[in-house]
């Protein structure tokens, strides 16, 4: 009877999969019915949030029509060079990628004002309108990543087999990771331009509030906070989460040929998170206690049902075990394999909390630091950045020793896949962040009571740890995915060798001197990358900072209130700004890709090295900025709150030079590593048999 139910679940684990998926989406929907039967409140409001739907959704228009001639010229590359599926697949995942974060943008926006009228009956209220605004986009990301993988490979695998189906599947990872490298980039750049350009003139300069309307970029502000915020990171962990799926599936492949369960599985793990993830929204729902304990009770339930559904299907898939390198690997050991990625993610969001809310020592001591002045601000900020990279390295490299002891390289994969699988409840939480701050600002601007505000700002500064922690998750599964890409690509390179009757003689270790060119090549991409990103904030915000004092120069009656402000010149900077600079940090990854394996002195070797040097460095860097910039935000939050002075002190204007520098760090540059790393690993597997 088991070999029976095991075999139903080995044919049937791919569309049930599917159907977990369609049953995600359902779900979305029906949030997005009940989200809309909630009062938008006033006039005032209702124009406000208008005003800030109209700016994104021109915005993301014009930043598709951008990226849409880029993603044209590659599919036509690899329709000619590579294959016909492989383009089709390109496509899917990025229109998927870019589907994700528009409707997750539009859902986030409607949300937000009803999230400022549910903030004036009570504080439950607002918490679960601004997270079932955000569950949106996690049932969303989760759904769409595994429909399309599904569905393509279902596909696929019916008209050119199985196995050229799953190396197909490469073209979606590389359209889904290209598509979120653009969004993270452009939505970094216009948000974080906006908001430095704001602050720095509105705050220090005018003494102005946070999102007064009387400042010119407040609009452009809130505009950011969604096209960066909810559609660049709806796109940043669809990529993550398809990309961590095929490359499950990948290694499955090329490591268990011939074991059908071994490319099943993967399918199954995401189909039953999404009902987890159904379940931790629901517990929200029915939740009641502090905001940031209701949270994080939402990702304990996804992961603990996740745990409990989990033992009986590896069983049922693998009931005689997985031989694996020659060693048999028991169903229990495949379990444990996955039970580490549920388990990472906890830990993660853990570490990542303690590091960046204000509640704990590390972002105290920033605070602290801004009595003495802005230096020590940026001096404190800087080391609480590099301090959080210490305790989640040493976490990934504990689960990277513990899950390739139980189940190899293929074990790694499935961590991966399982931590992934929990995308769904950790982007809800992501997507929380931005909308009760423009909750915030809907407040503000609206003349609502400051009882309204004070709700919205306590859920804001809930939202900003939380966006800090969904962006430690969100790097650190990049990275183990990244590793499992690295193997990947080894494997792709030794089939291709050996398939021309050569014997595979490549040797990526650290005594052969093409490996360690190739390592430092990798390890510069990153600094590279960030820096243009840096670059391209700095130079929009200034662009934002000129035109605020130009109008509060040209028309005194603004500070005033007798003067409107020209909120649209200040969108149309970042608009324009932020779809001019992302073009070159985006196809840094793919110039120095194909150059390298381009050049016959360097070729497979020096390249295997770029992709564990861009792992390594990209990691780091990540998270030092990831964490820093929000510790700097917190840190700011914490002396508004009344603290060492509160609004107005020396203090709070060094915390707020100090978060207008992590602004760029936590939004733009850090987030984009990550998707910059799957591009890289993506492409050079599926350069090798152009170019190898």
């Amino acid at each position: 009877m088991s070999i029976l139910f095991g075999l139903t679940i080995l044919n049937s684990g791919v569309p049930l999969s599917m159907l977990c998926a369609i049953i995600g989406l359902a779900f979305a929907f029906f949030l997005i019915l009940a989200i809309m039967r909630h009062s938008s409140g006033n006039e005032r409001m209702r124009e406000i949030s208008a005003a800030v739907q109209e700016g994104a959704k021109a915005y993301l228009n014009r930043q598709v029509k951008t990226i849409s001639v880029i993603a044209v010229v590659i599919f036509i590359l690899l329709f000619i060079f590579k294959d016909h599926p492989t383009a089709i697949g390109f496509v899917i995942g990025a229109f998927c990628s870019l589907a994700a974060g528009f409707i997750g943008m539009r859902v986030a926006v409607l949300a937000n004002v009803r999230t400022a009228q549910a903030a004036s009956i009570a504080r439950l209220n607002a918490l679960r309108m601004g997270f079932n605004g955000g569950a949106v986009t996690g049932l969303l990301v989760v759904g769409l990543a595994l429909l399309s993988v599904s569905i393509f490979y279902t596909i696929a695998a019916k008209m050119i087999g199985s196995d050229a189906a799953i190396h197909s599947l490469v073209g979606l990872a590389l359209g889904g990771s290209l598509i979120s490298v653009f969004a993270r980039l452009g939505g970094g750049i216009y948000t974080k331009a906006a908001d430095v350009g704001a602050d720095l003139v509105g705050k220090i300069e005018s003494g102005l509030e946070e999102d007064d309307p009387r400042n010119p970029a407040v609009i452009a502000d809130n505009v950011g906070d969604n096209v960066g915020d909810c559609a660049g990171m709806a796109a940043d962990v669809f990529e993550t989460y398809a990309v961590s799926l095929i490359g499950a599936i990948l290694v499955g492949v090329l490591t268990l040929a011939g074991n059908p369960s071994a490319i099943v599985y993967p399918f199954v793990l995401g189909g039953i998170s999404v009902l987890g993830a159904i379940c931790g929204v629901l517990f929200v729902n029915v939740a009641r206690g502090k905001p940031g304990r209701v949270l994080m009770g939402a990702v304990l339930t996804n992961a603990l049902i996740s745990a409990i559904l989990f033992w009986p299907v590896t069983h049922r898939l693998f009931p005689a075990g997985l031989t694996i390198a020659g060693t048999l690997r028991s169903p229990a050991q495949l379990y444990f394999a996955s039970l580490v990625g549920l388990i990472m993610t906890p830990v993660i969001v853990a570490l990542t909390n303690y590091y960046t809310s204000s509640h704990y020592g590390p972002v105290q001591k920033i605070a602290h630091a801004s009595e003495t002045g802005h230096a020590t601000n940026i001096i404190a900020g800087l080391a609480a950045g590099e301090h959080a990279t210490a305790l989640p390295v040493l976490c990934i490299g504990a689960a990277i020793l513990v899950t390739f002891h139980l189940a190899g390289l293929y074990g790694i994969a499935i961590a991966v896949m399982s931590m992934l699988s929990m995308a769904g409840i950790i982007i809800s939480l992501d997507s929380f962040g931005p909308i009760t701050d423009n909750a915030g600002g809907v407040a503000v601007m609206s003349n609502l009571p400051k009882e309204v505000r004070a709700v919205t700002d306590e859920l804001d500064a809930v939202g900003n740890t939380m966006k800090a922690v969904t962006k430690g998750y969100a790097i650190a599964s990049a990275g183990l995915a990244a590793l499992v890409l690295f193997g990947s690509y080894v494997q792709e390179l030794s089939q291709r060798v050996t398939a021309r009757g050569e014997v595979f003689s490549y040797q990526f270790s650290l005594t052969e001197p093409k490996v360690i060119i190739g390592l430092f090549i990798g390890g510069l991409l990153p600094f590279i990358f960030t820096a243009f990103s840096m670059d391209a904030v700095g130079k929009a915000a200034g662009a934002v900072v000129r035109e605020v004092r130009r109008q509060l120069q040209a028309k005194p009656g603004i500070l005033t209130g007798q003067d409107r402000p020209e909120y649209g010149t200040c969108v149309d900077i970042v608009t324009k700004a932020a779809l001019r600079e992302m073009i070159v940090p985006a196809l840094l990854p793919l110039v120095a890709v194909i150059a390298v394996a381009a050049v016959k002195p360097l070729g497979a070797v020096v390249l295997g090295g770029l992709l564990v040097g861009t792992i390594v460095t990209g990691l780091f860097i990540a998270i030092a900025m990831t964490s820093g910039g929000a510790a700097w935000d917190n840190a700011k939050k914490f002396i508004e709150e009344g603290n060492l002075g509160g609004k107005g002190s020396f203090a709070h204007a060094a915390a707020v030079t100090g978060d207008t520098v992590g602004d760029p760090y936590k939004d733009t540059a850090g987030p984009a590593i990550n998707p910059m790393i799957k591009v890289v690993n993506i492409l050079a597997i599926l350069i090798i048999p152009i170019f190898f």
